[in-house]
């Protein structure tokens, strides 16, 4: 299966050995709540996953990769205790409580959360002294004396022996007690989740031409030679911040992440010229509503590879647009509502006392920062979201000090201060909501005099449909082209002849 669909039954599985019965009990016993066991390639995402699953059920995440466990810390330390026996002393072997289980009670007094997800990575690579302490974990939810509480799931993952030279293989008695889900590399199902993770659109839209460079390992005389999907995906972190910096990333580096040479090449190759084809063809002009007319006749003669980097890269200037604007918006709602909170806190004020009002403000700006402390502890935050917290919180703060310098004598004039306040915010919402929608009326007007409804046009309009950010803007605020446009192409269809023009434009140019 592809990795959505193991998270899907993740997630149902959680769900389901968590549900209780009406008297507060387990439906399913823990004796009958197999351990769930993901086999697969290196860096597919199998630890993504289980971070996605734990934050979208509302649990806690405990991970571990247990090669860097040694029995000891697996099981835990052996101590004597002295017991008496029908009248007689003895000395009795005892163990410490093992670290894992150790950190499931401290995460669960950290962030509050009685449930979880107990990960347990490259389970089938742990060394020989370990590997009957893992079998019994599988089988009897155990490290040593020590049970995974309830309330905890566990979920355990391995690569198959094809990958790896020192996996163990697990016997008929430990298969017979887990839920083994086998996952294969799937890009279509990738790049939704790529989309999602805002990966550099010069990676999306190199794997859109050389679909086979997703994931590859490879061993021949010259050794292994290997392209993850988590190496796309760190490389795109890279290459962001490398932006940021004004810095540039060469061939050199690209390998550091993407361990087969001559994908590595071809990328670099591929990067360059995304690179230049922004500057050539000015993508902020485009956006601006502002292309030169050189641009049109440079289309004109321009390859398909060409063309479609162009739309990538002005779908690219939309999304850090439409982020910007669903961004504003977050923000914008969130001290609204924190505002009405406030408002009814000031009710309770008494007047009389100094600095009331900017006490009580600064309280809840305390609150607010201990929730998001306490909710990224948990891993209960998407980066998206944590980002809207902070500036939220950077967004309270600076009306806190703008509250103590005012000195409001008494509640009615603090709110009327901070309502003040949030107007400049919602008139900063607007101007990011009007410049994201003058954006892509102008990515239309190029569109349409640049392809009209040719291939490129199904892409820019299919793009806009998939890439949640983009689809969130466009509900939120419309664009009367993008629905003509969208009902009108037949998308499916459209699709399916760009994979076949995709294919040829490939044979012709040899592509790796």
């Amino acid at each position: 299966m592809n990795i959505k669909r193991a998270k899907e039954e993740i997630e149902h599985t959680v769900k389901a050995y968590l549900a209780k019965d009406a008297l507060g009990e387990y439906a399913i016993p823990a004796i009958r709540q197999r351990p769930i066991l993901l086999m697969g390639p290196p860096g597919i995402g199998k630890t993504q996953v289980m971070e996605q699953v734990a934050r979208e059920c509302g649990v806690a995440l405990v991970a571990y990769t247990i090669t860097h466990h040694t029995r000891q810390s697996a099981v835990g330390l052996p101590f004597i205790r002295q017991r008496n026996y029908g009248g007689k002393d003895v000395s009795v072997t005892e163990y410490t409580m093992s670290e894992i289980i150790a950190s499931i009670y401290a995460k669960m007094e950290a962030t509050g959360l009685s449930e979880g997800i107990l990960f347990i990575d490259e389970i089938n690579c742990v060394s020989e002294t370990l590997a009957p302490t893992m079998l019994q974990f599988l089988q009897c939810k155990t490290f040593g004396n020590q049970a995974v509480p309830a309330g905890w799931v566990i979920v355990a993952a391995g690569n198959p022996p094809e990958y790896n030279k020192s996996v163990r293989d697990f016997d008929i008695v430990t298969l017979d007690r887990v839920r083994r889900m086998d996952i294969e590399p799937d890009l279509p199902v990738w790049k939704d989740y790529a989309r999602a993770a805002h990966i550099h659109s010069a990676i999306l839209s190199y794997l859109e031409l050389h679909p086979q460079n997703f994931y590859q390992i490879n061993a021949d005389v010259d050794g292994t030679q290997f392209v993850t999907a988590r190496g796309w995906e760190d490389l795109s972190n890279l290459l962001d911040t490398y932006e940021t910096l004004g810095l540039q990333a060469d061939e050199d580096l690209i390998r550091e992440y993407i361990q087969h040479p001559k994908i590595a090449e071809d990328f670099s190759a591929y990067l360059d010229l995304y690179y230049k084809y922004r500057d050539d063809y000015g993508v902020e002009e485009i956006l601006a509503g502002q292309a030169k007319p050189a641009v049109f006749a440079r289309l004109l003669q321009a390859p398909f590879d060409e063309r479609l980097s162009l739309v990538s890269l002005i779908l690219a200037g939309l999304g850090t647009r439409f982020t910007a604007s669903r961004q504003a918006d977050a923000v914008a709602d969130s001290c609204y509502a924190f505002l009405r909170e406030t408002k009814k806190a000031l009710a309770t004020v008494p007047e009389d006392i100094p600095d009331g009002s900017a006490e009580m403000f600064h309280q809840q700006i305390m609150d607010h920062d201990t929730e998001t402390q306490q909710k990224r502890a948990a891993g209960l935050l998407s980066k998206d979201a944590l980002t809207t917290r902070l500036q939220v919180l950077a967004v309270l703060r600076q009306w806190e000090g703008e509250l103590r310098r005012a000195n409001a004598a008494g509640t009615q004039e603090a709110f009327d201060l901070l309502r003040g306040q949030f107007q400049s915010l919602a008139d900063a919402r607007e101007k990011a909501q009007q410049t994201a929608s003058a954006a892509l009326e102008a990515a239309f007007d190029f569109m349409e005099q640049a392809f009209a409804e040719s291939q490129e046009m199904v892409v820019f309009v299919t793009e806009l449909t998939v890439d949640p950010v983009s689809h969130a803007f466009l509900t939120e605020n419309g664009c009367e082209r993008y629905f003509k446009y969208n009902k009108d192409l037949l998308l499916d269809h459209r699709k399916a002849a760009l994979q076949q023009e995709l294919a040829a434009e490939q044979r012709r140019h040899g592509g790796v």
